[in-house]
């Protein structure tokens, strides 16, 4: 029988930083327009760490089905699966159960939004919810996982830059426009390098398991070059915001000291490979919430 230890490791604490900051993100450019509803920025959090939980669990059972946590010398943190603490079975119906309560409390906050945002704008967010549902779900799970196909890279992009922090903006300002856009790709690009240090780390076992990643594909010194562009190109696009919309007083840019962390973590993982690139990825994700907070403080 699974204990209370077991589930925690399979949720992964250290990746929900970066779930968290998405909304945080998101809300505080909502701030920034006079527009914040705590409701919705609670339940959008819950959401958010949510859907990271079940991307995490059902990204342990795919791999260990296809056999990627038994082939080779695994890098990272020892699988539940993989240990035996948690079945196949178990986790299959953890995935289960955590998509039920995925699909309430997005149902719960679609409807709650309903009394700001007409019907055409509910539908989009009721099909934008079960794409993330999708896209948590079969990162590794089913015969065409995507990320077995050298697709995470985007779709981590594109679901923890775009999707959730325009998400979460809309969800307060109940309209679109370009402001968001800026930061929502920085963010973006914060997940990306997440999700490359796990690659750069896995590298070899995922060669022999036969998982292509872009880390895969570039080899790893390519893959480290790589991560200089995610990281230079996150610094700007958060620049290029302050630069248009927030105006010229020195203190709205104090948070771009922030940014000195993450080229020094780039440049110990220059030189690091394998299991010595494991703390990176908590680093990066307690980073990303850091870089928001002080983002947010700063624009407001």
């Amino acid at each position: 029988m699974p204990t209370i230890k077991n589930w925690i490791s399979a949720f992964r604490l250290r990746t929900l930083f970066l779930a968290i900051a998405t909304v945080i993100l998101g809300s505080s450019l909502a701030w920034h327009e006079g527009m914040f509803y705590g409701k919705i920025f609670f339940l959008t959090l819950i959401l958010a760490v949510s859907l990271q939980i079940l991307s995490n669990l059902a990204n342990d059972l795919g791999d260990y089905q296809k056999g990627t946590d038994t082939t080779g010398d695994r890098k990272g943190p020892i699988r539940t699966l993989q240990s035996g603490y948690i079945s196949v079975k178990q986790m299959k119906k953890a995935v289960g159960l955590v998509i039920i309560w995925v699909a309430i409390i997005g149902l719960t906050l679609v409807n709650y939004s309903t009394k700001f945002i007409g019907w055409k704008s509910t539908i989009i967010m009721l099909i934008i919810g079960l794409l993330c549902i999708l896209a948590a779900v079969f990162y590794t799970l089913s015969k065409h996982a995507y990320g077995y196909k050298g697709w995470g890279d985007f779709f981590a992009f594109l679901f923890f830059g775009p999707v959730a922090v325009i998400g979460t903006y809309f969800l307060h300002v109940h309209s679109l426009d370009f402001q968001p856009v800026l930061p929502a790709i920085g963010m973006g690009l914060t997940s990306t390098m997440i999700l490359n240090i796990n690659n750069m780390r896995d590298i070899d076992n995922d060669l022999a398991s036969g998982k292509i990643t872009i880390a895969v594909k570039l080899g790893l010194k390519n893959a480290k070059i790589y991560h200089l562009i995610l990281t230079c190109s996150m610094c700007l696009c958060f620049i290029s915001y302050s630069i248009i919309y927030a105006s010229f007083p020195w203190h709205r840019y104090l948070y771009t000291f922030v940014f000195l962390l993450s080229f020094i973590m780039f440049f110990k993982i220059f030189h690091k490979s394998g299991k010595d690139l494991d703390p990176y990825l908590k680093y990066t994700s307690l980073f990303s919430l850091l870089l928001v907070i002080a983002f947010a403080l700063c624009i407001n």
